[in-house]
């Protein structure tokens, strides 16, 4: 195992964070090249992507300075094995306590999804590093963060699904602690200058 710094809290404020979700390794292996290329330095790689934790403890490797996360962990087990391999910050798409807990024991970063009140009070309880309202733009997008953020002020919230580069800076106007963004990052074949051109669009947007 090549074993990642951990990213303190503020490693992830004001980010705009790439989701990978990609068909195939290799894909996402081309993505990350390129956007490290342009000077993005955070990922999250969902664990649907075929063989991710090789690619995972390959990138951590490769690129020590650049903080990997892995997401769509749904229980303690599969924490456990991206801890293994080095991946600095783990994201569920619910509240599920048994992740929270791994990643406690570990001390790495915990980012648990949720889409109420009800909820995002729920995974903060559980000692997270922030919440990730999903899907975002589904919920009400911009509107709907800032309601949330107005009666949960100090709760660190990343907005991640159906978010566009040009809408980041409403988002971070809301409250948004940090920004996952997909959609272009999961795209196959891979196409560089789109990505360059994303890549660039975040980058200023943020």
């Amino acid at each position: 195992m090549t074993k990642a710094a951990i990213p303190t809290l503020e490693r992830f404020k004001g980010k705009i964070i790439p989701v990978l979700r990609t068909k195939t390794s290799q894909g996402a292996a081309e993505i990350v090249e390129i956007l490290v290329e342009q000077g993005l330095d955070c990922f999250e790689l969902t664990l649907s992507i075929p063989d991710c934790l090789t690619l995972v403890e390959r990138l951590v490797a490769r690129h020590p300075r650049v903080c990997f996360g892995v997401g769509t962990v749904l229980d303690e087990v599969d924490a456990a094995r991206v801890i293994d391999v080095g991946a600095s910050f783990v994201v569920a798409p619910a509240v599920l306590p048994e992740v929270a807990k791994v990643c406690w024991k570990f001390n790495v970063a915990c980012f648990l999804g949720a889409a109420t009140p009800t909820e995002i009070i729920t995974a903060h309880r559980l000692g997270v590093a922030g919440v990730k309202l999903f899907p975002a733009s589904h919920l009400g997008g911009v509107g709907f963060l800032k309601a949330v953020k107005a009666i949960y002020p100090n709760i660190p919230i990343m907005p991640t699904g159906g978010i566009s580069p040009d809408q980041a800076s409403d988002y971070f106007a809301a409250g948004a602690f940090a920004i996952g963004m997909g959609g272009v990052f999961s795209q196959e074949p891979v196409d560089r200058s789109q990505l360059i051109t994303a890549a660039k669009g975040i980058m200023g947007g943020k």
